[in-house]
């Protein structure tokens, strides 16, 4: 992507040019992944914990056909505005949002996309897209995978979302050289849940251990792609395994009855779950969200330092 063609706040771009820590942040969450005013809510909440550690905040997305990197409160407002009628975007439909002036929410494909143009290497998310079940049959797998193996960007994520197949993905992030860190942890969380029962070889146990890493990838070793860092949900706010599991069973059958496909496939998903766990589902969320943001900025101040 041309970074011309990228409209990067003023406070970013000082801070970018300063080399100072700077956190990019998705905006599919504000207008497909939670309802108003949760959306809200938990984007100020994590851009006040990426501040709070000493790091910049920016929220990526499409404001009438311009990519935008760090949004205004006007830009937010316009954004989730249902007259607007934001597409969810990825890599591949730039393009066509950018070409018919459409407002467009960022996946964290397209994040990861637009942050690296810019230069930005910390990227929070509540969890990344993967391979879905019965993918043996739709083919369904986020383009969230690829983009992260050639981004250079690190993106700090609760795992995996729990509606997808977690052993297919990871497979699926090996197959394409993307390093899976645990932070202080040698399992692999399953976005609600802080452990999906899968295992990780690799972990880094503070921010600078992490710093260290990326680092060594993309400086000495002079690699191009992305790195994960598997930020587990604090136990305090995490949901239960066995009630999150029985209302992805019945979200994922309710979908299929509806013939739900493509990108309307996780939002939908993630709505459905939230109803049938009577949003214990969307405390945990909410909590993981500001959690990875606030260890992402961590990880983003120990990377400057160095």
């Amino acid at each position: 992507m041309n970074p011309k063609s990228i409209r990067i706040a003023d406070d970013v771009a000082d801070g970018l040019a300063k080399g100072q820590a700077v956190v990019a942040l998705e905006s599919s969450v504000l207008a497909q992944g939670l309802p108003f005013p949760h959306n809200v809510e938990s984007t100020r909440a994590c851009c006040e914990a990426i501040r709070s550690q000493g790091a910049i905040p920016a929220v990526t997305a499409i404001i009438a056909g311009t990519p935008h990197v760090g949004l205004s409160e006007a830009d937010i407002d316009a954004l989730i505005a249902p007259e607007n009628r934001a597409l969810k975007v990825g890599p591949r439909d730039f393009a066509v949002a950018v070409a018919q002036r459409r407002y467009g929410a960022t996946t964290v494909a397209g994040t990861c996309a637009l942050a690296d143009a810019v230069g930005i290497r910390l990227f929070a998310t509540g969890g990344i897209g993967g391979v879905h079940r019965e993918a043996d049959q739709t083919f369904d797998i986020s383009q969230d995978l690829q983009v992260i193996a050639k981004s250079r960007v690190a993106v700090v994520t609760a795992g995996a979302k729990a509606i997808l197949d977690l052993p297919r993905t990871l497979e699926v992030l090996e197959t394409l050289a993307v390093p899976v860190i645990g932070l202080c942890t040698n399992r692999f969380p399953a976005f609600y849940v802080n452990d999906s029962g899968l295992s990780i070889e690799h972990r880094a146990d503070s921010p600078a251990d992490a710093a260290d890493i990326l680092r060594a990838r993309w400086d000495v070793l002079d690699e191009r792609g992305g790195v994960i860092f598997a930020n587990p949900i604090d136990e305090a706010h995490a949901a239960d395994p066995d009630l999150i599991e029985r209302a992805i069973a019945t979200a994922l059958a309710q979908a299929k009855a509806q013939g739900i496909a493509g990108k309307a496939v996780t939002p939908f998903l993630l709505s459905a779950v939230a109803h049938e766990t009577r949003g214990e589902s969307m405390k945990a969320n909410l909590a993981l969200l500001e959690g990875n943001a606030r260890m992402a900025a961590r990880i983003a101040v120990a990377l400057a330092e160095r």
